[in-house]
């Protein structure tokens, strides 16, 4: 495999401390991964849009209090977007019937609820309208978009955002044969059923949208958008069986609506977040079983949910044609970050998932010095300057990261 042949090589330079060997190494490595793809995509800055104004605009964000989906919300609230923040956390849980009772631990005194996120979007500038509810029962989304978007916004939806999803409660990692059927179920009910769902109901009223915007002669406004938030494991293996199937299908269900919807002028998009400061993983990190669940991740360099807020802002942003030329896709949170010029937080730009920059120091690297005589690590030099070098994705389909399972 790809991966073997790039750690065999950086192995053996790391454990003669040799800078000129190891720069062979690295070299090398490129060339193994050009043979597998007639191009490396380069990480390079492709093009600049300025985010129009979100006035006037409304965005639904199913899983909008906590997480990615918080994050995203915030964003577009602060980009003008009245924003309908959908979620079973809310300040009045005895009023919503639920048939998921677990959450993941997140620190004392935090406000993840629907209600502190229409708060804060409004504080920000936009208008945020929390809607308490159990997104994982079949018919809900489609009886909030009737008695809201229909009723209270002219049946106007420019941009559905599906954040939504549970992590089971016996944690994630281990072989499908050897976990319950409930898996499958925590996984990919809210994950992939009700994604669909929420798409189906939605979907509607944003070719509407788009007809009225065609209509009026808003040619190179931006369309109607469809963003579902995915992640790596739909490209590689990650965590367990169920896990990669759903994010796989996303992905799927993404590029199969874009076909069918391309005639009626309404864009899809499936996200990609790196490593990601949910409020769930830093508590993790606090009661040390982050390094478990992650395998050994390092979250002091990860994301943080407003990252991807900021890349949903950019791509609901451009122009028509633009958008629906890339319509399907999958979009990388940090190469985007890259295209359209906006950093993080706080003032950095992590590298893509994808990126050397990325998969070296998190998968190779630690394998490497597992390997190494007397505790040696690999040099800060070469720590320092690893190039950002875009992998293909075909590189990813060989299967997971070197070592990762047994890390």
């Amino acid at each position: 495999m790809i991966h073997s042949k790039i750690k065999k090589g950086i192995t053996t330079a790391a454990r003669f401390q040799s800078r000129q060997l190891v720069t062979i190494a690295i070299v090398i490595a490129t060339i193994l991964l050009s043979a597998r793809s007639s191009t490396i995509t380069m990480a390079l800055s492709l093009s600049m849009a300025i985010p129009s104004s979100g006035k006037g605009r409304v965005a639904v964000v199913t899983g909008a209090s906590r997480g990615i989906g918080r994050g995203i919300a915030l964003e577009l609230g602060s980009a003008g977007y009245t924003v309908y923040c959908l979620g079973r956390s809310s300040r009045a849980p005895e009023t919503m019937e639920t048939k998921i009772d677990f959450q993941r631990p997140v620190a004392e005194g935090l406000d993840l609820t629907v209600e502190s996120a229409a708060e804060e979007i409004t504080r920000r500038g936009g208008k945020g309208i929390p809607i308490p509810c159990d997104l994982s029962k079949d018919g809900v989304v489609e009886n909030i978009l009737a008695n809201q978007i229909q009723k209270t916004q002219g049946g106007r939806l420019d941009v559905l955002v599906c954040s939504a999803y549970t992590t089971p409660p016996t944690g994630i990692r281990g072989e499908f044969w050897k976990q319950d059927l409930e898996m499958w179920d925590y996984v990919n009910g809210l994950g992939l059923r009700q994604v669909y769902a929420a798409c189906r109901a939605a979907v509607p009223i944003m070719i509407e949208t788009a007809k009225s915007s065609k209509e009026k002669g808003q040619e190179l406004s931006p369309p109607p958008l469809v963003c579902l938030v995915s992640s790596f494991g739909g490209k590689s293996y990650t965590f367990n069986v169920a896990y990669g199937v759903g994010k796989a299908a996303i992905d799927r269900l993404s590029v199969d609506m874009s076909y069918q919807l391309s005639k009626y002028g309404v864009a899809t998009t499936t996200l990609y977040p790196g490593l990601v400061k949910t409020e769930g993983n830093m508590q993790m990190e606090v009661d040390g079983t982050w390094d478990e669940q992650s395998g050994g991740l390092d979250l002091s360099v990860g994301e943080s949910p407003s990252f991807s807020g900021k890349a949903v802002v950019e791509l609901a942003a451009l122009p028509k044609t633009t958008m629906m030329e890339r319509s399907g896709n999958v979009e990388v949170v940090a190469e985007l970050a890259k295209e359209f010029d906006f950093n993080d937080l706080d003032g950095n730009r992590p590298p893509s998932i994808r990126s050397l920059k990325y998969l070296l120091p998190n998968f190779v690297f630690p394998s490497i010095e597992k390997e190494l005589e007397d505790g040696k690590e690999i040099p800060d030099w070469i720590k320092n300057n690893i190039p950002d070098i875009l992998l293909p994705w075909s590189t990813f389909s060989s299967g997971p990261p070197p070592e990762m399972d047994g890390r």
